[in-house]
């Protein structure tokens, strides 16, 4: 593949990365024995003010972690009706805990407390327990959206005040860290569970870290020791995630500039509509041009050009391996499929 946007997960380590993790210091990880493994959590939970954190092997194992700590069987969720826990995760909340989720609407991935009130249960024997409400920084499917602290902190406030528990997906909260240029930890406050995935715009080949208070990261452990995901010698891979962390941030910037300069780009071409991106993720309809998103998207892999669809629209991700000529390239590419 010429130009990969099919995502930011497709980004490879770089030989600086794969270097520090073949220098790094192991242990037996599930006996906290492996010093490197210890280092990321230390540092993962100064990064987002919390407690404690728990090096997990994926994004995905992360919410379904937190949400079994948090939940039990009967429970319900609160999220948007976009949010990755409930369109991307295989039912896993239904599967593993046996709650519900209600999905919420709002614009760009994003709820107002006002969508909160409206789907407010009363507490009786008739109704389901409501005990979480989720958020998703940056809101995938919404576009790659950053939320605002004002209302990150409206919701977690509200929830609260209704005696319910607070999870962020931060999959790609660094992206929007920087492009806010607020720090993670400041937009974790109020939320008492949160990760970082390090297999998207951070470059490393797996693993995430979730994050939260002392007690809720000991019971999260029993979870990750009952969906076998201790992982021994993970040092390997924790080096990968402390590399990401000290190379990989502040360039994320490059990935924002590179989705504005392929979202200009493809805002020229008649009858496409594209939505503005804030961080690394650029939604496009091609279909006033006559084409579908999945057609167009077959066509340029055919061309060594990839990128996503999500139904009527494709999205594009750009991330470290995707430089300034890949941009441009894929721009070309897409130019004159259209344009034939």
């Amino acid at each position: 593949m010429r130009v990969n946007l099919y995502s930011d997960t497709q980004s490879l380590p770089t030989a600086a990365m794969k270097a520090a993790m073949m220098a790094a210091e192991l242990g037996d990880e599930q006996a906290g024995l492996d010093p490197t493994v210890d280092a990321l959590c230390d540092r993962m939970a100064r990064l987002l003010g919390k407690e404690a954190a728990v090096f997990l092997p994926s994004g995905t194992m992360c919410n379904q972690i937190a949400i079994l700590t948090h939940c039990r069987p009967g429970d319900e969720i609160l999220a948007h009706q976009t949010a990755h826990i409930l369109t991307s995760e295989g039912g896993g909340g239904a599967a593993l805990t046996g709650v519900q989720i209600t999905g919420l609407p709002g614009e760009g991935g994003q709820f107002e407390v006002a969508a909160l009130d409206a789907a407010l249960r009363a507490k009786t024997r008739y109704a389901m327990p409501q005990v979480l409400v989720e958020v998703e920084q940056t809101a995938n499917t919404g576009g790659g959206t950053v939320w605002p602290l004002a209302r990150l902190r409206a919701v977690a406030d509200w929830a609260h005040a209704h005696g319910m528990a607070t999870h962020m997906d931060g999959a790609r909260l660094m992206n929007a860290a920087v492009a806010a240029g607020v720090a993670a930890a400041e937009m974790a406050v109020g939320y008492d569970s949160v990760w970082l995935d390090f297999t998207k715009g951070l470059g490393a080949p797996l693993g995430a870290v979730l994050c939260g208070p002392a007690a809720f990261i000991d019971a999260a452990w029993r979870w990750k020791q009952r969906l076998g995901g201790s992982m021994r010698q993970a040092g390997i891979c924790a080096a990968a995630c402390l590399y990401a962390l000290d190379h990989h941030v502040e360039r994320l910037a490059e990935d924002h500039a590179n989705a504005r300069r392929f979202a200009a780009g493809l805002a020229q071409l008649p009858g496409f509509e594209v939505q503005t991106p804030q961080t690394n993720l650029v939604f496009f309809k091609p279909s006033g041009a006559g084409m579908s998103a999945e057609a167009l998207a077959a066509k340029a892999r055919a061309r060594g050009i990839a990128f996503s669809v999500m139904g009527p629209r494709g999205r594009a991700c750009m991330h470290l391996d995707v430089d300034q000529a890949g941009v441009d390239e894929a721009l070309g590419v897409i130019r004159e499929i259209v344009g034939n």
